[in-house]
């Protein structure tokens, strides 16, 4: 990957900075988007510090006009774009009956239409190229239902498909386009479910629950983000060379591998 260059949304925290720091670790250019500027500007100056080539791009993607910006900025500053990450994740956790419809366009603004934009700018950069890979990092929310995430849940089946429809439309560029969804992770989307971050918290998430019809986490553990930024990497590596179209699920086996 020495050399390469990427587009990571949603990288002023969580699981978006790990992916960020995971991938100029080994030698990439990273420009970094997020429409938190300050919280931004900190990840990267922290990221840079240590003598990695990344840069701050701050951006709302569900606005395509400023997607477009920036997707043309980044090749300007940093050089053809070889990979994308979508990261960049919103969740309003209300029942359906007292979601508003500016929860719902929003939870779609950024977790389906950032998607949409982004890999679409991206995307037309690597067709002409000939090359490319493009991770999108969905949830395993997509794949089951869940209580008071109907719009998460949405957004991100979504996201998965499009993904999928996208990397069937650009193989025959030699464009990748993968899914790697996670389960619980220790971010602050998780902890801001939670009505006190502490232990009991924690040991209920891993354990599940039969209220809310949730199973348990097999392996007994929350992910951490460098666990999914792990599996973002491997898809867009050349060792998955020959892996496109796929859902890589790093749950725990919350899902009982479905």
């Amino acid at each position: 990957m020495q050399n390469k260059v990427a587009l990571v949304t949603g990288a002023a925290g969580g699981i978006g900075a790990a992916v960020a720091r995971a991938l100029v670790g080994r030698g990439v250019r990273v420009a970094a988007v997020d429409r938190d500027a300050g919280r931004l500007g900190e990840t990267v100056a922290a990221l840079a510090g240590d003598g990695h080539r990344i840069e701050a791009f701050p951006a709302n993607v569900s606005d395509s006009a400023e997607v477009d910006a920036v997707v043309a900025a980044a090749e300007s500053r940093l050089g053809p774009l070889d990979f994308l990450v979508n990261v960049a994740g919103v969740m309003r956790f209300k029942p359906v009956l007292d979601l508003t419809d500016e929860d719902w366009r929003t939870t779609f603004g950024v977790n389906a239409d950032g998607v949409f934009h982004v890999s679409r700018a991206v995307v037309r950069a690597m067709v002409a190229r000939g090359g490319g890979a493009v991770v999108t990092v969905a949830s395993n929310a997509a794949l089951v239902a869940r209580t008071g995430m109907a719009a998460y849940c949405a957004s991100k089946a979504a996201a998965t498909l499009f993904t999928k429809s996208l990397g069937l439309e650009v193989a025959r560029y030699g464009i990748r386009c993968n899914v790697v969804a996670p389960g619980s992770t220790d971010t602050p989307m998780l902890t801001g479910m939670w009505d006190e971050e502490d232990e009991s918290s924690r040991k209920a998430t891993v354990e599940g629950s039969l209220e809310s019809f949730k199973g348990g986490i097999p392996l007994g553990k929350l992910a951490v983000p460098s666990d999914v930024a792990n599996a973002v990497l491997f898809l867009l590596s050349e060792e998955a060379g020959h892996i496109t179209l796929h859902e890589l699920t790093v749950d725990g086996g919350a899902t009982l591998g479905v």
